[in-house]
């Protein structure tokens, strides 16, 4: 998880999605390390000591994030691509592989927030089938408003 973690913020940083200073990069590092939901994980082909290239999160109600409204819903979160490995194909491998996760573990929606700042992320969701939720549009502090998406994986009937 340390380096999970470490991939998280060398990509948010590079991207200039979060500060050296941000009180936000600890809980960064942090996420998912106490077994409260799916961390997946890229790894190099070949790579004898595991080079992690990206990861993404999948956590579920309760106990994920103020955009899961209820437990048929799970948001996908920190999907973050080491800067060396961008523009590959790791986070559109990474996007599939947590929706597949979330199918087999019968999430009927998939949601997610990101940064207004976070434009190729969202060309990646948008490409995948999600689509925006403005209506669940979060705001963790005055003046900071996250983007809701949201993806539709079974009927609700």
């Amino acid at each position: 998880m340390e380096e999970v973690g470490q991939v998280r913020l060398s990509a948010y940083r590079a991207g200039g999605h979060i500060s050296e200073a941000s009180q936000y990069a600890p809980y960064l590092r942090a996420l998912g390390a106490d077994g409260n939901g799916d961390v997946l994980v890229a790894v190099a082909t070949g790579s004898p000591d595991g080079t992690i290239l990206g990861t993404v999160m999948l956590q579920f109600w309760p106990h994920a994030g103020q955009v899961v409204t209820g437990p048929s819903e799970a948001e996908i979160r920190a999907l973050a691509v080491d800067p060396v490995a961008q523009s590959q194909g790791v986070g559109s491998a990474l996007l599939r592989a947590v929706i597949e996760r979330a199918g087999a573990r019968k999430v009927r929606h998939l949601v997610l927030l990101t940064q207004p700042g976070m434009r190729a992320a969202q060309r990646l969701y948008v490409a995948a089938g999600f689509e925006r939720l403005p209506d669940r549009d979060w705001s963790p502090a005055p003046g900071d408003t996250l983007m809701a998406y949201g993806m539709q994986l079974a009927d609700d009937s």
